[in-house]
């Protein structure tokens, strides 16, 4: 039986708003075969491609990962700080940012199609 899309997306944000680190698209596969043991990786990328879309998904891009949104910035950039100990993932909006970086991508006649900032470095509590 296949899922209607609005019914596999929410599936998978439920997986990963069920994990505090982000995750791949075989570990999200992973963990839906157990309920559904057909599942396919395509459907799997599909699905996080939609997310992603619509902005309710975040792609690390640095990492090949995913997490869910969990700010509400529609006309902004989210700024995730990554934890390269722990593995959180910290969203802030970064609403200020965006004139700056339209101003970078016009000096360059760039067409920027989406905006997202990522910082590395360890958390408040690892560095502690």
């Amino acid at each position: 039986m296949r899922k209607q899309a609005a019914t596999r997306q929410s599936d998978v944000l439920k997986v990963l708003k069920g994990n505090d680190k982000p995750m791949t698209a075989y570990a999200i596969l992973d963990h839906m075969k157990q309920a559904e043991p057909d599942l396919a990786a395509p459907t799997v990328y599909r699905t996080l491609a939609a997310l992603t879309d619509q902005g309710r998904a975040h792609k690390l891009e640095s990492i090949k990962a995913f997490v869910p949104c969990r700010c509400d910035h529609e006309a902004s950039v989210p700024v995730l700080a990554i934890c390269a100990d722990c593995g959180t993932v910290e969203e802030h909006d970064g609403t200020t940012l965006l004139p700056h970086l339209t101003e970078i991508a016009e000096h360059s006649d760039f067409n920027a199609t989406r905006h997202i900032v990522e910082l590395h470095g360890q958390c408040r509590d690892c560095a502690a």
